[in-house]
């Protein structure tokens, strides 16, 4: 796979990859909170030949600079400003968990901004700070950290964690490099600015073309939850992928890039 060379915005705030004819449609991807740009670099290298292919360091990752402040709004305006930066009118977002949360803050923002969007194995709602799940999930995924582990040595279970049935070896090796490079403050961060969010309410005003892809094994964003979620959205399509686990476009790339596929080239050829 050809590695795209890492960019950086003039005003040396956000790091990112890229390829593809700048004259294309922006096909942005953002990626979860143990990933980083380079967990889309086979995406990146197959949809570079036909959309202007762009993966974002989320800030607080690889090259992006962090914020003062870390919530969901705030990733969202940061996503703004990237567009901006980057000139990447009208694009097409594709946001994996944390990713898609970002995205959907970002409609509610920009509605008419986006050409459309796919909101990859992510949820509308993470709930309420004193839910006993949300206290449980926070705890399994910040405890050990408390108790001297680092994200290089809890890598390789957290990824195992992630995944479902059969999964393509290179996409795990990528995975774990991923997870373990996660800023410890960042991972710290993301995770605690989950708490609270919940954009259930605003589902029903998306009004561009929608995907919403699950896997049927991902117990993060259950496939049940995702499908019942589509029905809430008025131009939404959706997608789930057997066998799949939390992280499809690793898991499965192919099969992640099939599905993908079909809905940006429906999307960009009725554009033309």
């Amino acid at each position: 796979m050809s590695q795209p060379a890492p960019m950086i915005t003039r005003d040396g705030r956000f790091a990112y990859e890229s390829t593809g004819d700048r004259g294309g449609t922006p096909l942005i991807f953002l990626h979860g909170i143990g990933g980083a740009a380079r967990a889309w670099r086979q995406q990146l290298a197959t949809f570079g030949n036909r959309f202007r292919a762009i993966a974002w360091d989320m800030p607080g990752y690889g090259g992006s600079a962090s914020l003062a402040s870390v919530s969901i709004a705030a990733l969202a305006d940061a996503l703004q400003q990237f567009i901006e930066q980057i000139h990447a009118a009208s694009p097409i977002l594709v946001g994996h968990s944390i990713g898609g949360m970002i995205v959907q803050k970002w409609l509610v923002q920009s509605p008419k901004l986006a050409r459309a969007v796919v909101l990859a194995q992510t949820s509308p709602a993470f709930g309420k700070a004193d839910g006993d799940w949300q206290k449980s999930f926070i705890a399994a995924r910040l405890g050990p950290l408390d108790h001297g582990e680092t994200m290089k040595s809890l890598a390789p279970s957290l990824v195992k964690e992630l995944v479902g049935d059969d999964p393509d070896p290179n996409g795990m090796e990528l995975a774990r490099d991923c997870m373990g490079s996660v800023p410890e403050a960042s991972y710290r961060a993301m995770m605690l600015a989950l708490i609270g969010f919940d954009q259930r309410s605003t589902l029903k005003n998306i009004s561009v073309p929608t995907l919403l892809l699950s896997g049927s094994k991902d117990n993060n964003a259950p496939a049940p939850m995702m499908a019942k979620t589509a029905t809430y959205i008025p131009a939404a399509e959706y997608i789930e992928l057997l066998g799949v686990g939390h992280l499809a476009n690793l898991e499965r790339p192919d099969a992640f890039d099939k599905a993908l596929g079909s809905f940006v080239d429906s999307v960009a050829a009725r554009h033309r």
